[in-house]
Order: structure tokens, then sequence, then C-alpha cells
């Protein structure tokens, strides 16, 4: 719903934010940012994320840590296709300006091969612009796109009409920052030689936005283009920073102008009554995103005596040396004889498992989107590739397990409060166990090291790879754990891992099976890679998203019934 200040002056000029407000550059953007993001390591950008600790949102903690892990945006921003680049760069370096100019360059690089794709973010955008113009209001753009990319765009957008709208222009390679930092605006008006004041509006769809203008001393003129509620919006902004309009269309500032029209008739060359153009409709709200339907709201479990939790993805992120040395290996399944023994197509789970297949075995390496995705593990690789052939898959795991010594060693938990919460289920009687693939050498270097200090003294069991003559998805870990804690194995007993070959190895064991989905897959693919048939029956018992949702879960149960 549209509102604003009651002391909002008449504009003298509309400043506009470009992608987001004027006009729809997402599939160009995203495209960019998904090329980009895998290369954060390679720019020496990872350590230089923000700590999750120091986010202005709880959002942006979830970013940041998605990013870190993944190297990728999380599912919620690829589906509600909202934000900017420039947003997503300040949520995870926050004030860190050389990260962030680093990123900026390193996207634009990215951006190259995909500008071009842009059209009207809303309907009817040229016919309000150039009423605008009617009413004597002057137009600018001030953008963190660079020069060529705008002037490229402005001659394409509405096949080329826009070309002669705005009275000035400024790209972000006009200026020495950034947005946030106001020079973007504060040269526009001075190639319009107009005073910086609030007759001054800055029009534009994000925070970042609304801050680029409180900077510069300008009224900042939300435009809800994304269909943000309410009360998200409100959250974003203090007193101090908030903007002086939200508007949800062109058609919201058409009726504004209206308003202080008929207060200060003399501002107007035209009135809007005269220029506006019939209405157009406001732009559509993104699709929602399906959430997981196994939700631990509705579940009904027994409360855990024991929790077992896998390691990798799960409780520590190690996914930098499990990749590398993944990389390292696969080159050598040739020689190995591993690639003749590679699945059929017609013998994968799903089209994806059979292109996975079909391009290691013509390429050696993982296809690139499975690497930039890094949501999946080794174990789930070797599954996919070799199925049920056990022989291959111990070939595989001993390959991968001479090239992980050379990079394993760096080991971060996987979320800030894991610790805290294996602390706090030992303080409710609740027992704890690690079970990995990991083998032994390796597993214990990095228990030792996770956090600097070590997890050593926060499990009663663990069992590693080699501890069993085979590995997860068969259930002999699981069971032997159970039985080094002389307890039965019975759904009281949980297993919280990452993979579909968790899952697996929980239900053949008889386990109560929490899929914790790191990785954000939402309802449609989670429905993909556990279908539920004759042949691939089994689906966890509850899916957790992060450690907040598996606490609460524990605690309902801890709770029993009213």
């Amino acid at each position: 719903m549209a509102r604003f200040s009651d002391c909002l002056p008449p504009p003298s000029v509309l400043v506009f934010d470009w992608h987001g407000t004027l006009v729809d550059t997402h599939d160009a953007m995203f495209s960019a940012m998904e090329d980009m993001l895998p290369q954060l390591e390679d720019l020496g950008l990872v350590e230089r994320l923000l700590p999750e600790d120091q986010c202005r949102t709880p959002d942006d903690a979830r970013l940041v840590r998605y990013i870190r892990i993944f190297r990728g945006l999380h599912p919620r921003i690829l589906a509600e296709r909202r934000v900017s680049r420039t947003d997503i760069f300040n949520a995870i370096f926050g004030d860190d300006r050389d990260a962030k100019l680093i990123a900026h360059k390193a996207y634009n690089e990215c951006y190259r091969k995909y500008f071009g794709q842009v059209k009207p973010f809303q309907p009817g955008a040229y016919e309000y612009l150039t009423a605008l113009k009617r009413m004597g209001i002057k137009l600018a753009v001030s953008t963190n796109r660079n020069r060529e990319f705008l002037d490229k765009e402005l001659r394409t957008v509405d096949e080329g009409r826009w070309a002669n709208l705005f009275d000035a222009t400024v790209c972000a390679d006009d200026v020495t920052e950034y947005k946030p930092d106001p020079q973007v605006i504060l040269k526009a008006l001075e190639k319009l030689d107009l005073p910086l004041d609030d007759r001054a509006w800055y029009v534009g769809d994000s925070y970042v936005d609304m801050l680029t203008a409180n900077k510069a001393g300008v009224s900042g003129v939300f435009y809800n283009g994304a269909c943000w509620e309410s009360g998200r919006i409100d959250s974003w902004f203090s007193h101090r920073d908030a903007p002086a309009a939200i508007l949800d269309s062109f058609e919201d500032l058409m009726d504004l102008l209206a308003l202080l029209e008929r207060g200060h008739p003399e501002n107007f060359a035209m009135t809007p009554a005269e220029a506006r153009p019939r209405p157009f409709p406001p732009p559509e709200r993104p699709a929602p995103r399906i959430e997981p339907d196994w939700h631990p709201a509705v579940v009904k479990l027994i409360r855990p005596a024991v929790v077992l939790f896998d390691w990798h993805a799960t409780l520590v992120d190690t996914l930098d040396a499990m990749y590398h040395a993944v990389d390292d290996m696969l080159p050598e399944f040739a020689e190995l004889g591993l690639s003749d023994r590679m699945l059929a197509p017609e013998d994968s789970k799903t089209p994806e498992d059979a292109r996975l297949v079909a391009y290691v075995r013509e390429f050696a390496c993982l296809h690139p989107k499975v690497r930039a995705d890094r949501k999946i593990s080794r174990t789930d690789i070797f599954e996919v590739l070799f199925g049920e052939d056990q022989e291959a898959k111990q070939i595989a795991h001993k390959v991968f397990n001479r090239h992980y010594r050379e990079h394993f060693g760096t080991v971060k938990a996987f979320e800030p409060k894991v610790r805290e919460v294996l602390e706090g289920l030992r303080k409710m009687g609740i027992q704890v166990g690690v079970i990995t693939n990991r083998d032994r050498e390796f597993f214990e270097h990095e228990l030792a090291a996770v956090e600097d200090t070590g997890w050593v003294e926060l499990f009663d069991v663990d069992v590693c790879g080699d501890d069993t003559p085979l590995r997860k998805p068969h259930p002999d870990q699981l069971l032997l754990a159970v039985q080094k804690l002389d307890y039965p194995p019975d759904p009281s007993v949980w297993y919280v891992g990452d993979s579909t070959t968790d899952v697996i190895s929980a239900k053949r064991a008889g386990l109560t099976s929490v899929f914790f989905n790191g990785a954000q897959w939402d309802q449609p693919w989670l429905n993909t890679i556990f279908p539920g048939t004759h042949k691939h029956p089994h689906k966890p018992d509850v899916v957790v998203n992060d450690f907040s949702e598996f606490w609460a879960l524990v605690l309902a149960c801890e709770e029993g019934p009213p």
C-alpha cells in the first residue's frame, strides 16, 4: 500500500535507479552473479565475507552462510528475484570497500556475456516517464551500472524509445565509489545544475538506494516493484533513513504527484490529470518459492535418546577440499577401469543423474553446474556414478582419499551455533555421535581443528568410513554406532544428514531420518530426489533447513504431548 510523508515537497527532478526500478535485467544479472560467485575463492574474497554476527539482518546472515559454503545465491533469492547485485555485495561484505570493488569488477566481466537482456520493469513505463516530462519534471538515472552497459540498455529497451527521455545519466564508472556512496546522485544534480535538497527525489527499489538518498540529502522514494510486504520494508529502515514515500507502481507515483499538485500548482507545467496516461497494471508479485512439506511444525517424532550426525555439509564445511580432491581424481577413472563401470542412463535415479554420468564419462570431470552448486558430497557423486557396484565405489573412495590428503585441513562449522546445539543436546541427556564416510585419519584431524579448539569432547561415539566393510548408504556404520552405545537401533535414534545417502542409510537401519537441507532444495527437487517409488522408497521423516529449526524440533519433542 502506497504511503508518504506529509512534508514531501513537489519534485524538481526524479532521479531513478535503473535495474529493478525502471527496467528488468534480472535474467542477465542473475546469470552474471551465478558465474561470478564461484570465483570468490580465486578472488581472495571468501575470507572477507562479513561474519554472520555482524550482518545487518538474519536474512543477510543466512545469505553470507550460503554463499560461503555453496558459492551461489540462496534459492529463495533466485526464486523471488527481488534483489540487486549491489544489495548482495553490501549484505555480504558490509563496509569492506575494497572487497566490494573487487566483486563489482568481477561481476562486470561476467555481465558482459549477458547484458542487453532488458525490458521495462512494469507495463507503461515509457508512457509514465513521458507524462512526467510533460509535467515539467526533469528525469535522470543514477546507477551502479557501468556506462557501457547502461548506454546499450538505453538504446535497446522498448525498441529504443527511451533514448531521449533522460536529462542526465550517471554510472558507476563516472564516479569513484559505488552506491551507497551518494556520488552518483550528487553528480546527476550537478549535471542538471539543480540544488541538493528534498525537491530532488531518488526513486529506487532497495535499502541501498534509500541509504544512498539519505546520504545525499535528497528525498528517498522506495519503489516497491518487487512487492515486498510492508512489514518487511519497515524492518529495513530506522527513523533516520526511512524513505519519504513508498510506492507500489507508477500509478501510485502519479497519484502522489496529483495530490502534491493541489497545494503547489505552480510547480507543474501540466497537471498530472492532464498528463497521465491510461492506467497500466502494477508489477506482478513474484511466484512464491515452494517450501518442503516435511516441516518440523507438522511431523510427529519420538523424542531422541541418541542423535547421530553426518559430518561434512551438516556439522562442518569442508567443501573446498572435497571438490578439489574430486577434480583431481576423476581424470584417473579411465586408467583405473572405472569409466566402463558407470551406470547406464536407464539405471540412473533421475534424468539429472543420467546427465552427470554421461558428462563424467565423456569429459572426466564434474559438470560445471555441479561444481558451481557445491551441493552434493563425494559419496552422493559415487552413488550416482556407480549405483550398487560396491567394488567400484571402494576403488573410488580409495583414490579420493589419496587426493584428499593434499587438500584437507580447512574445516569450519557449518553454522555459527553448531557447537551450542551439540552442547545443548548433551545437557538434555541425549547421547551424540558422528557418522561419516571420511576415513579416520581425516576425520580425527578435522575434529581436532574445527573452530581452532576442536570438538573432541562433544561426541559419545564416532564411526568413520574405514571402520566398517561397507560405507553409507549401507546401514553398517549406523548400526555399529548404536552398538557401541549399547542402544537398540530404533526410531528414538535420529540420524541427521544432508544427502540422499544419509536418508537411505538411516531408513535401512530403522532409525529416524532428519534431512538437513543446508543446500536449501525446494519441494519439487526434494520430491525428485526422494520419489518414494518401489525402486527408490526411502524418504526422510522430517526436513530442517538449519540448526535453529533442528533445535526447535528437538525441544518440541522434549515437551511431549500437551
